[in-house]
């Protein structure tokens, strides 16, 4: 099945069940770590449905109605947390207001849309019989901080998962594979002296010197997918006064890792070149892939989808099967002010979800 042999009807049905829900998710305060009352409604929405859930947290997911253990299981996941809303908007971000085709509201994009999207697709299988796989879908938490009680704490209560589709704003194209996120909190030391006094040995300037060697040095690994690893100073710290040179500067580095490294490889290369103590906030946030031959890949590729790899991190970091990042939407337009996704971009998804999965199911 080809999008187009998708009725138009089914698809306009299963969108007007969920463009309430998504309404109502962007009406609603979810900030990381407090979704308690978007997980209340998305439990609901499966209620009204008739579709067992289970809660963890705020942590939301229900099974396929024949669902049997000795199949192999997709997880579609996404998340219903958001950031805070910039200072920039014009709108109120909890007024999901419908404008020239568009949806706007905090969430709308990421990841709201994506969500919905793949809601969609699991209510339209979830009665089927005899499927080749068996469906999850998880509504999680914690994801734009990179939260422990979010799919990490989940995962492990779902059953073996064989892969995953992670929503998130990828216009629908697939995302098969993502870099991984290390951030380095750096200390380079020195000796305090009058600042009119000569002195060679100034924290600021032997943190530059570390800093030099983060924006040069070039892995040796480069992914044909994700490309190189990425150094990126973001925040420096130091002194207190004019006339007083510091004995400590403080820097903080964001690293981007491709699949070819760890992050635990990384973080041991750093501490082997620099002079500055060096600490790891996190060691989880692995980069992530699926592999170009996957029955799921081929069969997007087989509709007209494209593949590139994400800079980006989403769930896929914390979740250990193979995985993809798919979602209406655009990347960009995440975390931005007066937030938006296009309705023909859900009910595109819809489609586009739904028609990949009939091929594998």
């Amino acid at each position: 099945m080809n999008t187009q042999q998708l009725s138009n009807n089914t698809v306009t049905d299963l969108y007007e069940k969920t463009l309430s829900l998504l309404k109502n998710l962007i009406a609603t305060p979810s900030f990381s770590k407090s979704e308690d009352k978007t997980a209340i409604i998305i439990e609901d929405f499966f209620k009204s449905h008739e579709i067992p859930t289970n809660r963890s947290m705020n942590n939301i997911w229900a099974y396929n109605k024949y669902y049997d253990a000795s199949k192999p299981t997709i997880l579609l996941n996404s998340h219903h947390d958001t950031v805070k809303p910039n200072t920039g908007y014009t709108l109120d971000p909890f007024e999901p207001i419908e404008k020239d085709g568009k949806l706007y509201g905090l969430g709308s994009n990421d990841a709201g849309g994506p969500l919905v999207s793949l809601i969609c697709a699991f209510l339209y299988f979830y009665e089927k019989e005899n499927l080749n796989y068996n469906i999850i879908i998880t509504a999680t938490a914690e994801e734009e901080i990179s939260g422990v009680n979010g799919v990490e704490s989940i995962y492990k209560q779902l059953g073996k998962i064989d892969f995953a589709i992670v929503g998130e704003p990828t216009e629908m194209n697939l995302a098969i594979a993502e870099k991984g996120l290390l951030v380095l909190d750096c200390e380079a030391s020195g000796t305090s002296s009058h600042a009119a006094h000569p002195n060679d040995d100034n924290a600021i300037l032997n943190a530059v010197k570390d800093i030099h060697w983060f924006t040069q040095y070039k892995f040796d690994k480069v992914s044909p997918i994700l490309g190189e690893v990425k150094m990126t100073p973001t925040i420096i710290n130091s002194g207190s006064q004019h006339n007083v040179v510091p004995n400590s500067c403080s820097f903080t580095v964001d690293v981007r890792t491709n699949e070819l490294y760890s992050n635990e490889e990384v973080y041991h290369l750093v501490q082997e070149n620099v002079n500055s103590k060096v600490t790891a906030r996190s060691l989880r946030l692995n980069s992530s892939s699926i592999p170009m031959d996957h029955p799921y890949v081929k069969a997007g590729l087989a509709i007209g989808r494209t593949y590139y790899g994400s800079p980006t991190s989403s769930d896929q970091a914390v979740i250990p099967c193979p995985s993809l990042k798919m979602g209406p939407g655009l990347s960009t337009r995440s975390h931005s002010s007066d937030e938006f996704i296009y309705l023909d971009e859900i009910k595109e998804a819809i489609q586009i979800h739904i028609s990949i999965l009939t091929q594998i199911l």
